[in-house]
């Protein structure tokens, strides 16, 4: 199976998601295609096999970059995580592309097999951030109202991840959420043009100034 995955992460790199095939997987491995089905029944199992590989890598290089931080200092967990993702993702943008790039055409990831791997990254994020508020011991922060509409949702997010940050504060990491994955999905898909800046991790670092200050941190 390390086999398989090897191959259809090489595959992944060369001709995309989309481009997947297991009889090109069977070929590379020097197998039929019979015996490759013995283990992955479908080119949507190999992608979802991808998908779980890619998404507890990357939570291991997270984890991996948490290990040396202080417990005790929320501002550079946040920023060991953040760069923990954007190093990842510069050195797999293939793999970083399936799981945060375009949907695969007539593929959807099954979630009891996805959702685990695929939300290890945001509970660290999340629990840092409900570390550093119990930490400073505010409740303040200005901002608009959150509405009605929101209210049972964040309190789903707190009860299913025993955190206890308010509304509004847990309304601003949903905001550093989009936002980390954002400016690493504009740097790996190169939606900032090219030579746009001269030094993108700089320009990387002034943003997580920018986030940081947004919760808190």
């Amino acid at each position: 199976m390390n086999e398989i995955l090897s191959i259809g992460r090489s595959h992944l790199a060369v001709h995309g998601a989309a481009g997947l095939s297991l009889r090109a997987v069977a070929r590379d491995l020097g197998v039929v295609s019979s015996a490759v089905y013995r283990y992955v029944k479908s080119r949507d199992e190999l992608l979802t096999l991808l998908v779980v590989d890619g998404y507890t890598d990357l939570g291991d290089a997270v984890d991996g970059a948490l290990a040396g931080v202080a417990s005790d200092d929320f501002s550079a967990q946040f920023r060991a995580l953040s760069r923990a993702v954007r190093s990842w993702a510069l050195a797999e943008p293939a793999r970083y592309g399936l799981l945060f790039g375009s949907p695969v055409p007539g593929y959807e990831a099954p979630a009891e097999q996805t959702t685990g791997p695929g939300t290890r990254v945001v509970v660290r994020l999340v629990h840092i951030l409900d570390g550093a508020h119990g930490a400073a011991g505010r409740d303040d922060l200005p901002g608009s109202a959150i509405p009605a509409a929101l209210e049972d949702s964040f309190a789903a997010i707190r009860a299913e991840m025993g955190i206890s940050l308010p509304d509004a504060f847990l309304a601003r990491g949903v905001m550093v959420w989009a936002a980390l994955f954002g400016m690493v999905s504009f740097e790996v898909f190169g939606q900032y043009g090219p030579g746009t800046f001269g030094d993108p991790a700089a320009l990387f670092e002034l943003q997580l100034s920018a986030l940081g200050e947004a919760v808190g941190l």
